[in-house]
């Protein structure tokens, strides 16, 4: 790969409102969570209203990896990408804090995850589902690039 290959992929940064409907479309990514040097990454259904990210986080059995991790994480990142092509890509990350849905926002939180959020059908089969937690990502930061096969779109 040449010198100018390797520029080229890197991509266009993306404006905070493409950003922003780029996060509302996806409605899936995956969450990265950190604890004492450990990361650990679960893929993640969630929706976007702008200001904020609600995910929806099921638990099977009596633990959960991913529910101790957000107890530990002070910063969380979401990313979601999606690749066409070499040249047509995008991808977001988002930083920021997690936390319980607090119990005056939770109509607000189902009405995102309905609206946006994108639910594939995951889960294991001989594992019964024993809770349901809304979590939300308070944003600190979010960016994103595209790849330069969007510059004709601009």
């Amino acid at each position: 790969m040449s010198a100018d290959e390797a520029t080229s992929l890197r991509g266009i940064e993306m404006s905070d409102d493409e950003v922003a409907e780029y996060l509302y479309e996806r409605g899936h990514g995956v969450l990265t969570l950190a604890h004492d040097g450990t990361s650990y990454g679960i893929p993640i259904s969630f929706g976007y209203d702008g200001e904020a990210i609600y995910l929806s986080l099921i638990e099977f059995g009596d633990t959960s990896k991913k529910l101790d991790f957000i107890e530990e994480t002070d910063q969380a990142c979401l990313i979601t990408y999606h690749v066409e092509t070499r040249h047509v890509w995008k991808s977001a990350i988002v930083h920021g804090t997690l936390q319980p849905v607090p119990e005056d926002e939770f109509d607000r939180a189902e009405g995102v995850l309905k609206d946006n959020a994108w639910f594939p059908s995951i889960f294991p089969p001989n594992r019964p589902i024993t809770g349901f937690h809304r979590m939300v990502l308070r944003i600190d930061e979010a960016t994103g690039r595209k790849g330069e096969g969007y510059h004709l779109d601009s």
